[in-house]
């Protein structure tokens, strides 16, 4: 009885490796000291009732935030420990299939779990505000696409220590994710915790589209709004063309496994290359996805701290609308080697080669706006200058990966990895960096303080440069992407040992950062004035952080950089609410079934990882009485009384 039960919890926990069994522990200290500081301290009642059931898109925004720094930490450890395992030759740091785990679990959670919710927490944090708005279009559904990306990203997280984790890449290829070739339940992780997180995007695109296109303030015509929410408008506009077409192929790749179709195994008829295809549908705009808030970003950053309006508005609009439109004819530049004819790779080497057109338009537009400008260098305005050199030796690099000769060279190759990582590190994290230091009084009421932050952003990016740059060269010698060793007779040492002291560098980057907030935490000087860096849209027309109905009463917007104007103007006193126009506020009330429809969902997720199918089934009925509960729910509202929003706008000096 003894040994099979050992030998139960042998197949179910990863056991034997000492890194797993150190963070077994470190995840039992962690989860005792969270019980013990919320029960000490007696917040349970305050997790629920702020937090855990909140429809308000400015938490959401900050729950997103933080989800997104922990995977950011999760992500580089796996990063430095694949750099320490190939510093030298011959390493044994990891075994062979450890390391194929880690650059599973490195590339899936950096695009998909970190990536993904740092925009989505610029989308909640920002673009309500900047429309003139109360809330999104949907709130109740904007709580359940959190809840179903944090419990898709926590089902794919405890794959490391129960049961074990995906190892066959984060693109995940047929046949070597069918079951005859990968019979673990790692993959099962990977494609539900996709398919549940997945879910939670597509309903965040449609929620965001429908409240630009609805919600904005009387007189924000398209052409007026911030240049932010028109990349957000983009971004949904591309979520909704090929997530569904991810989550398409997630599913028929799962019943493979599960229920022993054959819609990929070539012996019974199928086709692997059709998972490739569809995997890279979503792949490639999946990049711009992630690129275009960050440009959006850039584009409000540049304008502010140049004092100028930005230069070429309009051709920045269209180049948002090119790219959401071309990036979705680039998916086969992935998989040239294919040999799909010279006709198909001609094709598609001229539509990647053409995305590069609008992407160099806004690169020229932000460093016309500031020619001439007055610039202030703070930490948001740091990273974007950082930004810029990055991503035009990734657009470069770019460029001879679209040619479909030269791509014959460089596939799968070191050189590809250090253009991938130029692109979305380039452009992508320092993106939602500098959107993080910008928006970050917004949110939190208080500016960080920029000591930590400038040792963080010299750290980062000279430690980027000395990772990346070797690794091209690397490519070119002929490095194969995902080696987990190597001999010395490669003469790759140098290379590959200048390479990983560049990571350690960026992970000092890291920890300066999460040193910058809690320094500013404890010596946090809270901000007054709602507008600490001179802003031109309408958030910085609020108090920081806004009240949770965002406006007492909705602004007429008459301008394009409508705060801007105003204070230009001197009529910013305009767009604070009088008394006798305050009304009754309808707002949506907070609810619990958002947060219990992820658990369901986690619960199902679970049970079909294992093959538990009855496990699986509870976990979809529990989804299923969510469901019906929201559409019994005859009170999901209530209206905040005129007389309490008049005591808080007094409160906060607007009236």
């Amino acid at each position: 009885m003894g040994d099979s039960l050992t030998n139960t919890a042998g197949h179910f926990f990863v056991t034997g490796d000492p890194m797993i069994i150190a963070s077994d522990v470190a995840i039992v200290l962690v989860s005792l000291g969270i019980v013990f500081t919320l029960t000490y301290f007696k917040k349970w009642k305050w997790l629920w009732r702020e937090w855990l059931t909140t429809v308000d898109h400015k938490k959401i925004a900050i729950m997103y935030l933080i989800s997104a720094i922990l995977m950011l930490f999760r992500g580089g450890v796996d990063a430095l420990l694949m750099r320490t395992q190939l510093a030298l030759p011959n390493m044994k740091l990891l075994s062979a299939e450890h390391y194929d785990q880690i650059f599973t679990t490195h590339g899936t959670i950096m695009i998909l779990f970190m990536a993904m919710p740092f925009i989505f927490a610029m989308f909640n944090a920002v673009v309500p505000l900047q429309i003139g708005a109360r809330d999104v279009a949907f709130p109740y559904l904007n709580a359940i696409s959190f809840w179903l990306f944090f419990f898709g990203a926590l089902l794919f997280n405890i794959s490391f220590v129960i049961g074990g984790s995906p190892d066959a890449g984060w693109t995940s290829y047929p046949p070597l994710t069918e079951l005859q070739f990968d019979p673990g339940v790692g993959e099962n992780y990977y494609l539900l915790a996709l398919s549940i997180s997945g879910i939670g995007t597509i309903a965040t695109g449609i929620n965001f589209l429908a409240t630009i296109i609805k919600m904005r303030a009387p007189g924000m015509t398209l052409m007026k709004m911030p240049l932010f929410t028109w990349a957000v408008l983009g971004t949904c506009i591309i979520i909704l063309f090929v997530f569904p077409v991810l989550s398409v192929a997630l599913a028929l790749l799962l019943i493979d496994r599960l229920f022993g179709a054959h819609f990929f195994t070539m012996m019974y008829g199928g086709n692997p290359m059709q998972f490739v295809n569809l995997f890279w549908i979503w792949g490639h705009p999946e990049v711009y996805i992630a690129v275009l808030p960050a440009f959006g970003i850039y584009s409000e950053v540049v304008s502010t701290f140049s004092q100028k309006k930005i230069f070429g508005y309009k051709s920045m609009v269209a180049s948002i609308m090119a790219i959401s439109i071309i990036g979705n004819l680039t998916w086969v530049h992935h998989f040239f080697t294919m040999g799909a004819g010279p006709a198909v790779n001609t094709f598609f080497s001229i539509t990647t080669m053409a995305v590069a057109i609008p992407t160099g338009v806004k690169v020229f537009n932000w460093l016309m706006t500031m020619y001439r400008g007055r610039i202030t260098l703070s930490l948001p305005m740091m990273w974007v200058l950082a930004f810029i050199p990055n991503f035009a030796l990734a657009g470069a690099t770019g460029v001879w990966l679209a040619e479909a000769p030269t791509d014959y060279q460089y596939h799968n190759s070191y050189f590809t990895v250090a253009h991938f990582h130029q692109a979305l590190i380039g452009g992508v994290v320092y993106g939602m960096l500098a959107g993080m230091y910008y928006w970050w009084p917004k949110m939190f009421g208080f500016k960080l303080k920029e000591k930590f932050g400038k040792w963080a952003f010299w750290f980062f990016n000279i430690g980027f440069y000395v990772c990346f740059i070797p690794q091209y060269v690397l490519g070119l010698m002929g490095m194969q992407r995902r080696m987990y060793t190597y001999t010395p007779d490669m003469h790759w040492t140098a290379l590959n040992f200048v390479s990983t002291i560049g990571a350690y560098l960026m992970g000092i980057g890291f920890l300066c950062i999460a040193a910058q907030i809690i320094h500013s935490l404890v010596h946090m000087e809270k901000d007054l004035t709602g507008d600490p860096w001179g802003g031109r849209t309408l958030e910085w027309s609020l108090p920081s952080p806004p009240p949770h109905y965002n406006f007492a009463v909705i602004p007429q917007v008459s301008d394009r950089d409508e705060w801007w104007e105003r204070k230009r103007r001197g009529e910013q006193d305009a767009l604070k609410p009088r008394p006798e126009d305050i009304r009754n506020v309808h707002m949506p009330k907070n609810s619990g079934v958002p947060f219990l429809m992820g658990v369901c969902f986690f619960i199902a997720g679970f049970g079909f990882t294992f093959g538990w199918i009855a496990v699986g089934a509870a976990g979809l009925l529990g989804v299923l009485v969510c469901l019906a509960h929201r559409s019994l729910d005859q009170h999901p509202d209530h209206d905040i009384p005129a007389d309490e929003i008049r005591r808080t706008e007094a409160a906060l000096g607007r009236l």
